[in-house]
């Protein structure tokens, strides 16, 4: 039977209080009385009359750690993602987008302002973005845009006023969207949760089973790890309800058609070897645009694509100039023509989050040249995911020298200094070509490619190293961090 405990989880993800968002859901079980609810539901919503303004509305949907293929539209066969698949089926899927970091806030961070990580003031999680960093958001405000953001925040109390309402209480999605003024083009801001650890059953009627997992060749097809992915393909369907909820109010106050919708996350899936990591697993991101009229349906792009890139597109599209601060390049071109090139390659940057690292990445369509700073400190995955049944399975397994080689890689020291994959013949990064003879002129092409990078960007190692705060085995916080309180 479906249970309603860790109601604050739920709230965070628009279930709980939302009957619409709850009929979604629930209906197979309820059919007749959900459908007499959204009837009502419906007729209470209010149709706004059409801003008088040619520009394009613009909704950003923001998972939070989901993994570019963790969806139908990418070809995962059993996870339930009925809305995501309707996005793409209407409008552009991204095959090779990425992300400037795996890290929540920096993330973040480096989206809203177009700025690589390092340059925004705020690279490691938890930092707030400095007041003095200039958005997308205010310079669409400034131009008559209405800006909201709701659900969750990560970028500190500075930037709240670069929006006109910022909405931090969970499950007001649809309610943010209906308080906008009605005679404005309108920005939302939509950050979820989901799929972020911790985990719980019940939080969809379907649970997805064991049997559904989908298990990289980096994590060991164990009983521990199954479950652990049935529970977070749970969270991305419970996402996807919400994101079908917003599509349907969209549709019911006829503003679709001038309305850009984009679909992306902010880090890779909370696995090892996954987020906090530069590998795809990490950096690679689901991006799918819809805008009905200007983006042709049932498409799709090869070309390279930063989250960089999302700032000065969504000025671009706006009419308004790009500041000189920002750094990526508009990928509206790629939205007239897919095979269009907007750039050679994108780069990812790993700073500090909850453990101590320093490593940056270069890719190009095949090839990706990974620089580790810090080698003396294992790849471990986020505290949060070494708690997880899936890491404590790979501790036992590791001590009992039963891990491959690719599984063993959050165990270990030292790391290589530097590693390079064909992604194209390798997708999974297993296979480190750093030392092979025949590519040593790729390996020095993609070694200067990143050196000018750090030139051009004033990309420096830190002076001084910032201490774990959590134990690498276990997940719990050191004493010494016991007390701290975590920044907002």
């Amino acid at each position: 039977m479906f249970s309603f405990k860790h109601r604050e989880k739920f709230a965070s993800l628009g279930w709980s209080v939302d009957l619409s968002e709850l009929g979604r859901v629930v209906a197979p079980f309820n059919g007749f009385l959900l459908c007499a609810a959204a009837i009502l539901i419906v007729a209470a919503v209010p149709t706004f009359a059409a801003a008088d303004d040619s520009r394009p509305n613009v909704i950003v949907f923001i998972a939070d750690d989901m993994a570019w293929d963790d969806c139908g539209a990418y070809g995962h066969p059993h996870i339930r993602t009925p809305s995501i698949d309707r996005l793409a089926r209407e409008g552009m899927r991204f095959d090779n987008a990425f992300l400037t970091c795996s890290s929540c806030s920096p993330s973040r961070a480096s989206l809203i302002t177009g700025r690589y990580p390092h340059n925004t003031g705020a690279p490691q999680l938890h930092l707030p973005l400095p007041g003095e960093q200039v958005t997308f958001v205010e310079l669409l405000k400034q131009s008559s845009y209405y800006t909201a953001a709701a659900g969750k925040w990560h970028l500190g109390n500075d930037t709240k006023p670069k929006f006109d309402h910022v909405e931090t209480k969970m499950n007001r999605w649809v309610e943010t969207l209906l308080q906008r003024p009605d005679d404005e083009p309108f920005f939302m801001w939509f950050a979820f949760t989901d799929p972020h650890r911790p985990y719980q059953e019940d939080t969809i009627p379907q649970p997805h089973k064991a049997g559904d997992a989908v298990v990289p060749p980096y994590l060991p097809d164990v009983p521990e790890t199954r479950a652990d992915l049935a529970l977070y393909y749970d969270e991305i369907a419970r996402l996807d309800g919400v994101v079908g909820r917003v599509l349907d109010v969209l549709e019911e106050q006829h503003i679709a058609d001038n309305t850009m919708v984009i679909f992306m996350s902010d880090n890779g899936r909370p696995f090892p070897r996954c987020k906090t990591t530069v590998y795809d697993s990490g950096i690679k991101t689901p991006f799918i645009v819809r805008w009905p009229g200007r983006v042709e349906a049932e498409t799709t792009s090869a070309s390279l694509l930063s989250s960089i890139d999302l700032a000065p597109t969504l000025l671009e599209a706006a009419g308004l100039s790009i500041p000189d601060s920002f750094q990526g390049k508009s990928f509206l071109p790629l939205l007239d023509e897919p095979t269009a090139t907007t750039r050679e390659y994108i780069f990812a940057e790993h700073n500090w989050h909850d453990f101590d690292d320093h490593g940056r990445a270069v890719r190009s369509k095949q090839f990706k040249y990974i620089c580790n700073h810090y080698p003396d400190v294992s790849g471990s995955p986020p505290a949060d995911a070494v708690r997880s049944i899936t890491f404590q399975a790979m501790r036992k397994l590791h001590d009992d020298g039963k891990l491959t080689a690719a599984q063993k890689n959050p165990f270990l020291v030292p790391r290589p200094d530097e590693e390079l994959y064909d992604c194209l013949a390798d997708p999974h990064e297993l296979h480190n070509l750093a030392l092979d003879p025949q590519h040593k002129q790729r390996l020095e092409l993609l070694r200067r490619v990143l050196d000018n990078w750090k030139r051009e960007t004033t990309d420096r190692i830190p002076e001084k190293r910032r201490p774990d705060e959590f134990d690498r085995e276990t997940g719990e916080r050191l004493p010494e961090f016991r007390r701290r309180r975590k920044p907002r």
